[in-house]
């Protein structure tokens, strides 16, 4: 029991020994001071957040002009049938980056990675690389020093979306749902055509992926939820169908449409 007791002040601990070690690589304090004029510069707006489960094909990718986006890990396969670009691209999952890597290293958007894809991925102006801890839960309010990275890339996500002012995030594509056996975290090689994803080259056959944990996944995003609400902010669940609940569901066109924000600014620009 004491130990139990402990353990938060453990972690703390050792998140802190990360931080002060991370201050002292050139890495990190580039990404700080990425982070810290990135601080609430976004705040009040909206953000839509592209996840990338299969309903993310059914995404009207047109009506997104003009919104701040963060795309996820290889949100690029949808760039050869739509002009959408998102202002911002995160990805944590070395085996991800590592297999992006071709398109990490060539492209001009903004990447938010992990500190794990600085062998494959050239460090840039327009990249910056996380410090992260994935041994306990917690929700980061200075991803520039250390970021969770708690069972899935949308939780990170969720924490700079968070660090950079968002009102209100729609998460759209996150099917929450899986064809997978094995245990959660499991790395397995992928077989044949991938349909868990919005694209079937996502993990294509022999492809390596570890498997999803959607129970923890759940746990992660009812801290952001709450962290979230407490702050006056909101998080929807704007995918079309799925087996996500944590957040309030909302349709994506009623999102979109109930942004007094960019309403203001749109008549301005008429």
């Amino acid at each position: 029991m004491i130990r139990r007791a402990l353990r938060p002040l453990k972690d703390a601990v050792r998140r802190e020994i990360s931080v002060l070690r991370w201050r002292k690589t050139p890495a990190g304090r580039s990404t700080i001071a990425a982070f810290a004029a990135l601080k609430d510069s976004q705040r009040g707006k909206d953000c839509i957040l592209l996840c990338n489960g299969p309903s993310l094909n059914k995404v009207p990718f047109d009506k997104l002009k003009g919104r701040y986006i963060i795309g996820l890990n290889k949100i690029n396969l949808l760039f050869d049938r739509t002009t959408m670009r998102p202002d911002m691209i995160v990805a944590i999952n070395k085996y991800v980056i590592e297999q992006n890597s071709e398109f990490f290293n060539k492209t001009e958007i903004p990447l938010i990675l992990s500190r794990a894809g600085n062998e494959c991925v050239t460090k840039r102006s327009n990249v910056n690389f996380l410090n992260f801890d994935d041994q306990a839960l917690f929700f980061s309010e200075r991803p520039g020093h250390i970021t969770c990275e708690f069972a899935t890339v949308t939780y990170s996500a969720l924490q700079i979306a968070f660090h950079l002012g968002f009102a209100r995030v729609a998460i759209v594509g996150a099917d929450h749902s899986f064809s997978q056996v094995g245990k959660p975290n499991e790395l397995q090689l992928s077989r044949g055509p991938d349909q868990n994803h919005f694209d079937p080259r996502y993990f294509a056959d022999g492809t390596p992926w570890q498997l999803a944990d959607l129970t923890n996944s759940e746990r992660a995003y009812e801290l952001a939820r709450g962290r979230f609400q407490r702050n006056g902010r909101l998080v929807f669940n704007c995918t079309e169908g799925g087996n996500l609940e944590v957040f309030q569901r909302m349709p994506l066109i009623e999102f979109l449409a109930t942004n007094p924000d960019f309403r203001s600014q749109s008549e301005a620009e008429t």
